[in-house]
């Protein structure tokens, strides 16, 4: 294998594939990614056997070949060189890989390509395809209520079901609900799949914004899903078994609506979570009643206490109502409307957040008891 490419194509492909690079694998080859000519350039391909993701980088082959080397090694080396400079790559003897730019030249150890495991390609009709610049707002607005941890593998994805030319896009763990409905491109038959949510934020890092299509596949055995756009594929397994029944939980009622600023509300939030992070994150909202802005954040601890008056309009009944402060800051954060609606049914139901003019989101956040 010989080939050169620029410096700067050569860093982004591997800062891109290294994300699937196994952290704590007992296989050596999997600390690895995989360099190979193809299609008159280099495929970057790295994996940790959940997620696998492949880069081709543009370059001038003068022979083929290919060679998997340490993929945090190589990636800060490359970063290091010299921007727009010419990077030469040439796999000597005994597999080692010798790196030459200017007056720069390295050799790396690598492992036989032969060792990499076989990692599914794009090339089959597309299941449907979608607008990157949808599916990146969609992802932006669910994939963080994914649960974190392992008690319930399952809440660690996100629902992907598919009716015609709809994707509705579910997460949840045990205390909240993000829901997303976006527009495919092509209509498929009804179906779906959990998506393990890691692998959907790493199709969000190199999704654009722009109504270029990423084309979504589905492998013959229904275990893998790919996600192909120009120059790079993300493959992912899938999570067995039945996602939680979130229609059923979804709140068919409210007595109180609460319509208000966005920033505003974020802003009371967060400046109440710097008391209530010491007194378990408890964030008091009174809606109505006694609150002459409409709405009234705040939070009380050890340390202090904090009060902050939102403006609203309110409909309905007063309440009062205690809430987990991180839940509210990252639906709020990561869902960009300027104005919310907040639904609500007394201190013990789940709240209900929705942008203003957006039927596709809805947002559940479930109450947190208090003594007062």
């Amino acid at each position: 294998m010989k080939l050169v490419v620029t410096q700067e194509n050569l860093a982004r492909g591997l800062q891109i594939v290294s994300r699937a690079v196994s952290a704590r694998s007992t296989l050596p080859v999997l600390n690895n990614v995989l360099l190979r000519t193809e299609d008159a350039g280099l495929k970057l391909t790295a994996t940790n056997l959940e997620i696998g993701m492949t880069c081709w980088v543009a370059g001038k082959i003068e022979a083929e070949g290919a060679v998997t080397a340490p993929a945090r090694l190589l990636t800060d080396l490359v970063a290091g060189l010299p921007a727009n400079e010419h990077v030469m790559l040439e796999l000597q003897t005994q597999g080692t890989l010798a790196i030459k730019a200017g007056r720069f030249e390295t050799h790396v150890k690598g492992i036989d390509a032969d060792e990499f495991p076989a990692i599914p390609a794009s090339g089959e009709k597309p299941t449907t395809r979608i607008a990157q610049a949808a599916l990146r707002q969609a992802l932006t607005e669910v994939t963080f209520a994914a649960a974190s941890d392992e008690a319930r593998p399952i809440l660690q994805g996100v629902l992907a079901r598919f009716d015609g030319k709809s994707l509705t896009l579910a997460a949840a763990d045990n205390f909240r609900i993000a829901v997303k409905t976006i527009e495919m491109l092509d209509a498929v038959d009804e179906s779906s799949i959990v998506v393990p949510a890691r692998s959907l934020n790493e199709l969000l890092r190199v999704l654009s914004d722009t109504d270029d299509p990423v084309e979504i596949s589905l492998s013959h055995a229904r275990n893998q899903v790919l996600f192909h756009l120009e120059g790079i594929d993300i493959v992912s397994r899938l999570i067995d078994g039945q996602f939680p029944n979130y229609q059923q939980i979804l709140p068919k009622s409210h007595t109180t609506t609460a319509t208000l600023d966005r920033d505003q509300l974020l802003k009371a939030v967060r400046l109440a979570s710097l008391i209530a992070s010491s007194s378990a994150n408890i964030v008091k909202l009174e809606v109505g009643k006694e609150a002459e802005t409409g709405l009234t954040v705040s939070a009380a601890a050890d340390v202090g206490d904090n009060r902050s008056d939102v403006e609203a309009t309110v409909e309905g009944d007063g309440t009062t109502i205690a809430f987990n402060a991180r839940y509210l800051v990252e639906v709020l954060q990561n869902v960009q409307a300027e104005q919310f609606v907040m639904e609500l049914n007394g201190p013990l139901s789940p709240g209900v957040l929705r942008p203003v003019d957006d039927a596709t989101y809805t947002h559940v956040v479930m109450p947190v008891k208090t003594s007062s």
